[in-house]
């Protein structure tokens, strides 16, 4: 099963979301807009793995100790493979978000590897392929994001199954803060 730990958005974010992916619909691109559904913070994408290894993660998850954290949506931006646009995204950060994904590390550091560079980003879109690369790069970056912020008290293990409409996400368990 595919498994990755995440945070999710409030409604807030989400209209936000809804908003931008209205602005970069009338880009010219193919790909996919993320459904707003299946938006998320990905601290540690895990990948396959087997029922053993995922009862030693959820073990190892709930020995997290971590207090609510206040996260806010920063700019938009854009990761590159071989310089070609691929992920829109929307920065994601607050104290306490990268303490998180550290412990995260640390708890199954025997399991997985460390995350050589962790950025708290949700991605708003998978592009395919872009005719125009200067001119998409300046419109995405010229939209703006509100300031946003929201208060995250738990993160979650999550399994994701891949359909030919795009993947579907489902809880395995989740974790709370020591102070709710």
């Amino acid at each position: 099963m595919r498994v990755f730990i995440a945070i999710d958005f409030p409604d807030e974010i989400i209209k936000e979301v809804a908003r931008i992916h209205e602005l970069l619909g009338k880009k010219k691109f193919a790909g996919k807009l993320t459904e707003l559904e299946n938006l998320h913070l990905t601290l540690k994408f895990l990948g396959e793995i087997d029922d053993a290894t995922l009862e030693k993660v959820k073990e190892a998850l709930k020995e997290i100790k971590f207090k609510p954290m206040e996260l806010n949506l920063g700019t938009i931006g854009i990761f590159h493979h071989h310089k070609n646009p691929r992920i829109v995204w929307i920065k994601v950060q607050g104290k306490g978000l990268y303490d998180l994904q550290k412990k995260i590390d640390e708890k199954i550091k025997g399991l997985f590897p460390e995350e050589e560079r962790f950025m708290g980003h949700l991605t708003l879109a998978r592009i395919k392929y872009v005719m125009d690369k200067k001119g998409f790069e300046d419109s995405v970056s010229s939209i703006h994001v509100k300031p946003l912020s929201f208060s995250c008290n738990s993160f979650k293990l999550m399994s994701s199954h891949l359909k030919a409409l795009g993947p579907v996400y489902s809880l395995l368990q989740e974790y709370h803060s020591a102070e709710k």
